[in-house]
């Protein structure tokens, strides 16, 4: 169990990141595919991802990055550096420049639990070289396993900020932070992460906390090792069906979309651009929440809504292709 405290500028600093983070979400999808877990929803993520692997010519430049990122267990820090919050490129240049006494530590803690190529001393040093291929190798997994999806990984992550924020809204930093049940709970200054595979303490210290929802984040929650560390924890989002490569664009999705036209399901539409339960859509439009409910199912089938519930409501936000639709 990981026990985080909040002292009162603890709560004052907690805030969500901004978006998806590209840096995190590799490094979780490459546990995630070298894991065991079968869920169904990422059966054929899986599958895309592992038969083009097979077919990467420089796979080689891979297995370090594998190799650095086993299925369970501790994971190098210095792989999921802050500064990746700002963007993909920045969480690159921060890993490039890693000091080498972090690198050799954080080895030294992977090479007690599994054994690591040739290519791993080259790194420890802090070579140049070895550190360009490593951050190459991150590009070259990104370009087949991330960006084909990124939009769909964006709409969840979205969808979960939405919610969030209305918790923020409600009932302040603590009505966030209660809100992450059940894999969290918040009581009395402590934030419990349950299930969580080491009994640990983290005092934040008035650093704050940087909450990050991630879609390949799996039911645990994820924390830095290292407490001098900025504290980031990253939390599983809703996975929202899946992924399919390209989003609504399939041929479900663009029969769906000829099912979109109306002046109601516009609207619909637009009072989803913050967010809308059904309930208050149904006000909102003068319409009854049955009707409601109806065209926010025909707007998320045509991958333009996603829709989460919390307890006895259901949030709807609209993923990047809404946005687009209702912004052309």
């Amino acid at each position: 169990m990981l026990k985080i405290y909040f002292s009162e500028e603890d709560i004052l600093r907690t805030r969500v990141a901004p978006g998806a983070d590209p840096v995190w979400e590799l490094v979780l999808s490459l546990h995630l595919l070298q894991g065991r877990s079968r869920d169904p929803l990422m059966a054929n993520w899986r599958r895309s991802v592992a038969q083009g692997l097979r077919q990467e010519s420089a796979s080689e430049r891979l297995r370090l990055l594998f190799a650095l990122n086993p299925p369970r267990g501790y994971f190098p820090d210095f792989l999921t550096p802050y500064q990746s919050v700002t963007g993909f490129e920045a969480g690159l240049d921060a890993v490039r420049s890693t000091p080498v006494p972090l690198l050799q530590r954080d080895l030294a803690l992977l090479a007690g639990g599994t054994s690591l190529p040739g290519g791993a001393s080259a790194l420890a040093r802090g070579e140049p070289e070895s550190l360009r291929q490593l951050t190459g190798a991150m590009e070259q997994y990104r370009s087949l396993a991330i960006n084909p999806y990124w939009a769909r990984i964006q709409a969840a992550v979205e969808a979960d900020r939405t919610r969030r924020a209305r918790a923020l809204l409600d009932d302040g930093v603590e009505g966030l932070l209660a809100s992450l049940r059940p894999a969290m709970r918040w009581e009395s200054g402590m934030l419990e992460v349950r299930d969580y595979p080491d009994s640990r303490e983290l005092h934040l210290d008035g650093r704050g906390l940087l909450l990050v929802p991630s879609f390949f984040c799996a039911r645990t929650p994820v924390a830095l090792l290292d407490p001098a560390l900025p504290p980031v924890l990253v939390y599983p989002v809703d996975r929202l069906g899946g992924l399919e490569p390209g989003g609504a664009g399939s041929t479900a999705g663009r029969e769906a979309l000829a099912a979109l036209l109306g002046r109601t399901r516009a609207a619909v539409l637009e009072a989803s651009d913050d967010g809308c339960t059904t309930g208050e859509m149904a006000r909102r439009l003068r319409i009854s929440p049955a009707a409601a409910s109806q065209h926010a199912t025909v707007l998320r089938n045509a991958g333009l809504l996603v829709s989460q519930r919390d307890r006895n409501t259901v949030l709807h936000t609209l993923t990047p292709l809404g946005r687009a639709m209702l912004d052309a």
